[in-house]
């Protein structure tokens, strides 16, 4: 990686923290125009950052990424469940193997339970990705699964007391969903829901 390149990516990741920063701060009274807010400013950084995981000839024409409006109804609040221990070595492209441990689960609501990890590497963090069932399928979400929590990247919509607040509209894609040159942390089976999510990021193509 070029200087430029890593100082590129590194202003990617605190812009990524200020937006997310930005949106807490409005979520706990308008959890809509907090959404919006989250969608334009991501719409800005795919568009205009130099770091932005579209490819060139996908940047050409982008009119934004394909998010529905809120719906409150995919919106949770939960405590993190004791569970056994589970690790991961993800091979990744660009970070080496990253390891996780699994901490416990949160449930959501009667849509099932969601692992929740910790990074293991540099920095550690929170990290909860979903898959559901409309993954890879035409009009539905990413195939390989979304992020929901990733804290170590400043994606983290904060804790409510005891609680982590776990908001599926939020949900987005990897980077590995724009550009396969990057290698991402997929969604593993207990990270799986086996219902269709209509809320948040859509799989993505150049004319969404």
């Amino acid at each position: 990686m070029s200087p430029q390149a890593a100082l590129d990516v590194a202003d990617w990741r605190q812009r990524t923290h200020e937006l997310y920063a930005a949106v807490r701060a409005q979520y706990g009274v308008d959890r809509a125009g907090a959404h919006r807010r989250w969608v334009e400013g991501r719409d800005a950084m795919f568009r205009d950052h130099p770091a932005s995981p579209l490819l060139p000839e996908d940047a050409r024409g982008f009119s934004g990424l394909p998010v529905p409006e809120y719906d409150e109804r995919w919106a949770f609040e939960s405590v993190v469940e004791e569970t056994g221990p589970a690790h991961l070595d993800v091979p990744t492209g660009t970070d080496g193997v990253v390891p996780f441990d699994r901490i416990g689960a949160v449930r959501l609501g009667d849509l099932g339970t969601l692992d929740v990890w910790w990074l293991g590497s540099y920095g550690g963090g929170l990290f909860v990705p979903v898959k559901d069932l409309s993954a890879g399928r035409d009009g539905g979400t990413y195939g390989g699964g979304r992020y929901l929590i990733d804290t170590g990247k400043g994606a983290d919509l904060g804790r409510a007391g005891g609680t982590l607040v776990l908001d599926l509209n939020f949900a987005y894609n990897p980077s590995c969903a724009y550009d396969p040159e990057w290698a991402c942390p997929l969604a593993p089976i207990g990270n799986t829901l086996r219902v269709e999510v209509p809320a948040g990021e859509r799989s993505f193509t150049a004319h969404s």
